[in-house]
């Protein structure tokens, strides 16, 4: 990608996390105390299993090394503002999607720089490991998200009408903005399309399903309502493909790891339609019994 291009995705990150900065208070964060299950289930499905999950399918499948690290840097983005708007849609339990968006974008600060050193050892030969500079990332991922985030937090607490009444509008425009990035992809390297989703298309709908399913199943095991489980497959299942193109192309410089965020990012939107029919589908049934 050329330089406008690596602003125009660092900026739609940026709008995207403004506005879900506008749908967060304080209170949010206190939610930890009042379900406490389902946020300990939750982020184990985040930030342990997903990851884990990840690696296991990257070392299995017959990959180029640089599709296999795409995919963990993905592992390595949990949630996402995609991840609360298809919550609500879905019927899911928003206050803990968001809430877990919230955390678990926090904790990927510390977390994304370790996953991905460790997926550039283990998949690129020593002499082509990349050496990612752990806390010039940390400031990067920073201000694209955590300050975005408490600006948004700030205007609410300030200005709660005008959040309330922006929240939508930028909710939508961060829609378009993120559509308009993937358009370019796929426009831009309309030629490769077919064989990225040969390289990625499978590894990356496995890991989409499978950890929705880990993560769905996980919370029912604990007797967690309905709502909470689609939440948590929602938050665990649905990565934040922004920033990982994001961390692929701006921290490490490196197109061909954005070839399997890409190509996530364009597969989750199916994916995302099923779990929105399955969540509606379930609440109908609830309704009746």
């Amino acid at each position: 990608m050329d330089n406008v291009s690596t602003i125009i995705l660092a900026s739609s990150l940026i709008i995207i996390m403004l506005g879900m900065g506008l749908s967060l208070v304080v209170d949010d964060f206190k939610r930890i105390l009042i379900y406490p299950k389902a946020i300990v289930i939750g982020l184990t499905n985040q930030l342990i299993i997903l990851p884990l999950l990840g690696f296991l399918l990257a070392s299995t499948f017959s990959l180029r090394p640089e599709i296999a690290i795409g995919i963990m840097i993905l592992a390595a983005c949990p949630g996402g503002a995609t991840s609360n708007l298809i919550s609500h849609l879905a019927k899911g339990d928003v206050a803990l999607s968001v809430t877990l968006t919230a955390i678990s974008s926090f904790v990927s600060i510390f977390t994304i720089p370790f996953i991905i050193n460790i997926a550039l050892l283990h998949f690129l030969d020593e002499s082509r490991t990349i050496a990612l500079d752990i806390p010039g990332t940390i400031i990067r991922i920073m201000i694209i998200t955590i300050i975005p985030v408490i600006i948004g937090m700030v205007i609410r607490h300030y200005k709660e009408s005008f959040a309330l009444n922006m929240a939508k509008p930028v909710r939508i425009a961060s829609g378009i903005v993120l559509a308009l990035v993937i358009i370019g992809i796929s426009i831009k390297e309309k030629d490769n399309m077919i064989s990225y989703f040969e390289q990625a298309g499978l590894i990356a709908l496995c890991l989409n399903i499978g950890t929705m399913m880990i993560g769905y199943y996980s919370a029912k095991i604990f007797k967690l309502r309905n709502e909470s489980a689609i939440s948590i497959a929602i938050e665990s299942g649905i990565q934040n493909g922004t920033l990982a193109i994001t961390v692929a192309v701006v921290i490490l410089e490196n197109s061909s790891f954005a070839i399997a965020p890409a190509v996530y990012s364009l597969l989750m939107f199916f994916t995302g339609g099923f779990i929105i029919y399955f969540g509606i589908k379930k609440s109908k049934a609830a309704l009746k019994n």
